[in-house]
């Protein structure tokens, strides 16, 4: 299974371990949807992986850390940001494949525009918000509403809880799914969620009526599954450098 991509920035070895070393990565980015070993077709993302007869290579399995080809590579990456790649298309192109699996496999020359796309701001907030999105199945997380616009897209924005700018990585875990008006006093630290997920309001700054749309239960809504639930060290952050509570 293939889960995120980043980059490596370098490798230092461990020096309790002699034949161990840590890898740095930088870029870190979750995908959309897990990829699978196999394509769609039943095939190998990765050609060494196939021993044929529809066998998987338990020898090349068994290795920790493997190169992949780079137009291999280039593969699985659009499968797994296949999501947040289609949103770059037109909606008026109609017949567009919902998937973008198989694009390169005829390609004669390759470049690395991937690795340019990935560490693009613009590109990274798309794939955030995607997965924020669907963990928290659209929904407002302080009022529970789940709002679709007339063009069918949920009127949810996804806010990182540590900021981009204060080192804050585009993880699920530091994100949460807000309406816009709950997003903007969430960044002004008119409200914050302690690590029991309870709502703090800063007493007399919020907008006169509002805490009637929050969530009767004075709690926040997060994921059921914990390995998309708001990680406490992120929410201490943000309780200790923007609450105004």
């Amino acid at each position: 299974m293939y889960w995120a991509c980043a980059t490596i920035q370098s490798i230092e070895p461990d020096f309790q371990k002699p034949d161990h070393f840590y890898a740095h990565l930088a870029n870190f980015l979750p995908f959309p949807e897990e990829v699978p070993l196999r394509k769609p077709d039943g095939g190998f993302w990765e050609s060494k992986l196939d021993r044929g007869e529809d066998q998987v290579s338990k020898g090349a399995m068994g290795v920790s850390v493997r190169r992949i080809p780079d137009d291999e590579f280039d593969l699985v990456v659009r499968a797994g940001y296949a999501s947040a790649l289609l949103e770059e298309v037109s909606e008026k192109n109609d017949d567009s494949s919902p998937t973008l699996y198989g694009v390169a496999e005829d390609q004669l020359e390759f470049e690395r525009p991937v690795i340019q796309q990935i560490t693009n701001r613009k590109f990274r907030d798309r794939v955030f918000a995607r997965q924020v999105r669907n963990a928290y199945d659209s929904r407002c997380a302080v009022t529970g509403l789940q709002i679709i616009n007339g063009g069918g897209r949920a009127e949810m924005e996804a806010a990182h809880i540590r900021p981009v700018a204060h080192d804050g990585p585009d993880s699920v875990r530091n994100g949460l799914a807000l309406s816009r008006t709950v997003h903007w006093m969430f960044d002004r630290g008119l409200i914050s969620v302690d690590d029991d997920y309870k709502l703090l309001t800063a007493k007399g700054r919020l907008p006169e009526g509002v805490e009637r749309f929050f969530l009767p239960t004075g709690e926040v809504a997060v994921p059921e599954d914990g390995r998309y639930q708001p990680n406490p060290a992120f929410l201490e952050w943000h309780r200790e450098n923007c609450f105004k509570g």
